[in-house]
This record gives C-alpha cells, sequence and structure tokens, in this order.
C-alpha cells in the first residue's frame, strides 16, 4: 500500500541533501575515540567495544540513568577495550557545557526536554577538543555495527566533509509522527543522526541543543547544512515509538523545528528563510501531514487493536502539541540557537585560551576537573 499524504512543506527524504560514498570507495583514516552516550546496562556496550578494538580506538563513556562507570569499565576490561568512563549526573555542577538561551526559551514555555542527550555528546565534544582528538564516532548504546571497518571509511571522509553518518539498517530512525506515517503506508525515507556519526574536527564548533533533532542542528551551519556524507551501515534495535504519548508530544516541537529547515534546504534556501511567514504556512501544513496520517492509520485494514490505538493516541498527543506551537515561537528558537552558536564557540575558546588543547585525555579530563574511571588495554 502506498500512501498519499498531501503535505507540500514537509517532504518526506531530505537524502538529496548528503553526498554518498561507498565504504570501499572511501579513503581511510584513524578514529581517535568512539563516544557513547550512555544510559543503559554494562552489556549493552558489547558492540562499541568490539568496535573499538577493531579500530583501535578509545570508548569514551557518559555514563547516567540504568548505566554506571564502574560497570563499564569492568565489562571494558572483560572485552578488551581501552575505555574511559564518567558518570554525568557527577559533573553537573561543573561548568563543562554553558547554559544556552534555548533551553531557557523552552523552560519559560514549558517545553523542556526531560533528556540528558544534548549534554552527554556536548561534553563529549569539549572532552574530544581539550584532548586534541582530530576524529570521533558518535555511538548509541543501541545501535551496532555489522561491519566496523566502515569506520575507517568514515574517518578517511572527515578530511572533505564536516560530518559522516552510517547509512541506519535497523529499526527506522524517525519521530513517532514519521513512524505512524511509513507504518500506515507512507514512504518515508530517514536521515543521518547522531546514533552513528562521525565528527571531524573543524565540526567541534558547533553544538547540540536540547530539543528533539538536536543531531539535525548540530549539523548546520549558521545558514545551512555542512558539507555531510553517508557510508557504511549501522545498527539501531527495535523498540515502539508508540509506547509512551509523552514521546510524542516532547517530539513535535523539534521535528517541526528541524522539519521546516531542512524543507527551505531541500528548496535551495538558507535558514534566513525560516520567517514568521515561513513558520505560519508550514505548521498548516504540518497539521495536515499529522492528521492524514491519522486518518490514514484509521483506515489502514492491516492496523488493528491496541497498535493502532497506540498510533492514534501517538497522533493526537503530537497534533496537540503542535497546536500550541506559534510562528513566532519558531522565531525566536532560531535566533536564541544562533546566539547559542557564538555562545558554544565562545566557550570552547575560553578553556582552549585557559589550559590550551591538551593533545592528552589525562590531562583534559584534569582541566575540566572531572574524575574518570579508566581501563587502558
Amino acid at each position: 500500500m502506498t500512501a498519499t499524504v498531501a503535505a507540500p512543506a514537509q517532504h518526506t527524504t531530505h537524502q538529496r541533501l548528503l553526498h554518498h560514498v561507498a565504504a570501499e570507495d572511501a579513503p581511510q583514516a584513524q578514529l581517535d575515540a568512539i563516544v557513547v552516550p550512555n544510559g543503559r546496562p554494562a552489556a549493552y556496550l558489547k558492540g562499541a567495544f568490539r568496535a573499538a578494538r577493531e579500530v583501535d580506538a578509545t570508548v569514551l563513556l557518559l555514563c547516567s540513568k540504568s548505566a554506571r562507570a564502574t560497570d563499564a569499565v569492568l565489562a571494558a576490561k572483560r572485552a578488551g577495550a581501552r575505555v574511559r568512563a564518567i558518570d554525568t549526573d557527577e559533573v553537573a555542577g561543573i561548568r563543562t557545557v554553558p547554559t544556552f538561551a534555548t533551553s531557557k526559551l523552552l523552560q519559560a514555555k514549558r517545553l523542556a526536554r526531560r533528556t540528558d542527550t544534548s549534554f552527554k555528546r556536548n561534553l563529549g565534544v569539549l572532552v574530544a577538543d581539550l584532548a586534541g582528538w582530530q576524529r570521533i564516532l558518535f555511538l548509541d548504546d543501541d545501535i551496532h555495527l555489522s561491519q566496523p571497518g566502515d569506520l575507517r571509511a568514515a574517518a578517511g571522509l572527515l578530511d572533505e566533509y564536516a560530518a559522516v553518518g552510517l547509512a541506519n539498517t535497523g529499526m527506522r530512525d524517525n519521530s513517532v509522527v514519521c513512524h505512524a506515517y511509513h507504518d500506515s503506508g507512507g514512504q518515508q525515507d530517514t536521515f543521518v543522526g547522531g546514533g552513528a556519526l562521525a565528527v571531524g574536527r573543524d565540526a567541534f564548533s558547533s553544538f547540540f541543543p536540547d530539543i528533539y533533532n538536536e543531531d539535525w542542528f548540530f549539523l548546520l551551519s549558521g545558514t545551512g547544512l555542512r558539507a555531510t556524507a553517508v557510508t557504511g551501515f549501522a545498527h539501531q534495535d527495535d523498540y515502539d515509538p508508540y509506547r509512551d504519548t509523552m514521546r510524542a508530544r516532547s517530539e513535535e516541537l523539534g521535528d517541526t523545528l528541524a522539519e521546516g529547515l531542512y524543507c527551505l534546504l531541500d528548496n535551495g534556501m538558507s535558514i534566513a528563510d525560516a520567517t514568521v511567514g515561513h513558520w505560519a504556512s508550514f505548521l498548516e501544513s504540518r497539521r495536515a501531514f499529522i492528521s492524514t496520517t491519522l486518518q490514514q492509520v484509521q483506515d489502514a485494514p492491516y492496523l488493528t487493536g491496541a497498535y493502532e490505538a497506540r498510533m492514534i493516541a501517538a497522533l493526537k498527543a503530537a497534533l496537540g502539541r503542535s497546536l500550541l506551537i506559534e510562528p513566532d515561537l519558531c522565531v525566536r528558537y532560531l535566533r536564541a540557537w544562533q546566539r547559542d552558536r557564538d555562545t558554544w564557540q565562545t566557550h570552547l575558546q575560553s578553556w582552549r585560551a585557559r589550559h590550551g588543547v591538551q593533545g592528552d585525555p589525562d590531562a583534559a579530563f584534569d582541566t575540566l576537573g572531572i574524575s574518570e574511571l579508566v581501563h587502558k588495554s
């Protein structure tokens, strides 16, 4: 079944913005580190350890929730992987990451996220910068690499591209709304994301805002998308995107902003074209997209029972949140995000000016005043 959802301002693919390079055709280079925002028990780290051994890279584990640095280091020792692990809750009082205007804006609007993924990724960038690392890979703990050697290709491409994503062959990396569109018959594509993303030193000047699709924002410059490629493959574990309606609500603003911006880029326009008028038009189409997808779910004969009910509830939650988003909020968010880009770059420069680029992870952690657990294989 192929759906025909009329949503002219919401594109279902952004692949034309990416440069596709076969891993066998890419130059080879060494990764310095694999950065894992770790929220699951140590058993979920086997794939990261295997990849690190194969490409001789350090694993930087940023642990919270169900993850503990002590457990992770013991697991790394058994796996023969070189690892540095931090319990990130213990560094909350250290000003490693600045307070961003975008976060303040969402807190004032009661739209703030309740996750620490962006904080962890920003901390990983800061550590990498001070340690003098040139090429890092962000890897989520629910991502598995079928060919860890693809990482050498991704690292090699960083001489030409700011970031290189691995194509996902597992659970689709979509928002709840886009999952529902696809699951009810729509032709929905995916994009590269922070779950398996190689980043070069030139991109350290970018940051991850605390919003859904933070990785899409990280890939942007002040005007458009940085040069971004895709090579190799990664596999994401399955999950139920409709399990909790809070997921759809919490994603809606970030999905709206990211999709609205990337649609402009698809059309050869720039971030400067994201005016109040653009957002008024896009929000109308976004809501039509959700409403039509909702009808599509209800009409699909193969969607029944509790699964269909969860999808419907999630889409209604997303639509309800969308109705609270106004064009002016979108414009204000992007203005705050542009200021935050300057804030982050000033923050990095301040650390460099005070302590220099250490070229040594031990010195970098000492500089930051962070306690870590280390296993050197």
